[in-house]
């Protein structure tokens, strides 16, 4: 690889691009990983984010096979180099980290190595993670290091922005997380009025049926009737409240199979059919498959609590290197151009502005009588 000033900072330039176009710290993570490795043309690179326990909270490597990594056992502790990066906070360009007297050896399922290249990544005065490389691939000077004094200014270079793009991916998930703690708190108020007003009704009509029972049986079946629709309805309510306040399974099962149990309970919950079809679907930024589950969820919900329809139909097909997902109904349907009384109602606008956050766009088709498709497209990554 080139290390002429114009080919580093190009390469730099195409790093940074990388690294803004996600905002999952995860991918953040993989993202300087993998960036920095091929800058610098090392055969190994890895970041950790230390913990507060003398470990790390995350510990990302790129050049290490899944079974090596899985062979190589638990994530390391501050130790050794790793340590002293973190407590030093400075650059370490070692001929063979294998001979420092810091080095305090490697579990035997751990590649050997040798020249190596590590810095702290740094918010502020604060030292957020420790980067570093090892094995650079050229001719090695007699007794020295192959990585150099650009590959350090270029890594230096590479760290201070992956500093600021670690950062906000930290902020992006903490105000997820105040967004949906925002959200369950709305949907515990949703339940609340649409159960209590349902149990309201079933006392009233109750009520109601045990007046007539003596003067008027034919009266008091038909509000008995009624006690029983009232009561399934309030079963309905809690039950999608119940699915949608459940955690979504993303990281541990994926959004395919997240999106197949959460059909399938719906399915059994409600009077229509509720089906899913998945086509080619791979991995996609974390962020586009949660906006991908959040509109499925709030269109699945319209289509059965509001649009009469007794089959709805879900689709995931890939398209390019992204995904489209449509939901169809055979319900009532609505006029698209009401947009503003539908948008609230049917909380369109809500899906729109989760599809436009992660770059995807959100389309509705729907007329009166004719049933709705929403269909919402992500790019990928």
């Amino acid at each position: 690889m080139s290390h002429r000033p114009s080919s580093g900072l190009a390469a730099v330039s195409t790093a940074l691009l990388a690294m803004s176009r996600h905002l999952e710290v995860r991918d953040v993570l993989k993202t300087i990983v993998a960036s920095a490795r091929e800058l610098l043309d090392a055969e190994y690179a890895a970041l950790g984010v230390p913990d507060d326990h003398g470990g790390f909270a995350q510990f990302v490597v790129d050049g290490v096979t899944d079974a090596q990594w899985k062979a190589i056992g638990p994530l390391p502790r501050q130790h050794g180099i790793l340590a002293a990066m973190l407590r030093d906070a400075k650059t370490e360009r070692l001929a063979d980290v294998r001979k420092d007297p810091r080095f305090e050896g490697w579990p035997a399922a751990h590649p050997d190595m040798s020249d190596f290249l590590g810095l702290p990544v740094k918010d502020g005065e604060e030292t957020i993670g420790a980067l570093f490389l090892a094995n650079k691939r050229c001719p090695k000077p007699q007794g020295g290091c192959g990585f150099t004094e650009e590959d350090e200014e270029l890594l230096s270079i590479l760290a201070q922005h992956a500093a600021i793009a670690l950062t906000n991916a930290r902020l992006y998930e903490r105000s997820r997380e105040l967004t949906i703690a925002e959200e369950r708190s709305r949907l515990a108020h949703e339940l609340h009025d649409a159960v209590s007003q349902k149990l309201f009704s079933l006392r009233l009509t109750a009520q109601a049926a045990a007046a007539l029972v003596d003067r008027d049986p034919a009266r008091a079946k038909g509000e008995l009737q009624q006690v029983a629709v009232l009561a399934a309805e309030a079963a309905d309510e809690l039950r999608a409240a119940v699915v949608e306040l459940r955690p979504a399974a993303l990281d541990e099962d994926g959004l395919v199979n997240t999106l197949r149990t959460h059909i399938q309970v719906l399915d059994r919950a409600h009077s229509a059919k509720v089906t899913f079809d998945s086509r080619g679907i791979r991995a996609l930024p974390a962020a586009q498959e949660e906006a991908l589950l959040r509109v499925a969820q709030e269109a699945l919900h319209n289509a059965l609590r509001h649009s009469g329809a007794g089959e709805v139909d879900v689709a995931l097909i890939r398209r390019g290197q992204g995904a489209v997902l449509s939901i169809t109904d055979n319900g009532r349907g609505f006029e698209p151009r009401a947009v503003r009384r539908a948008g609230r109602h049917l909380g369109l606008v809500s899906m729109r502005d989760r599809a436009s956050g992660v770059g995807g766009r959100l389309t509705v088709q729907s007329a009166p009588g004719k049933g709705t498709t929403i269909e919402m497209e992500v790019p990928g990554g």
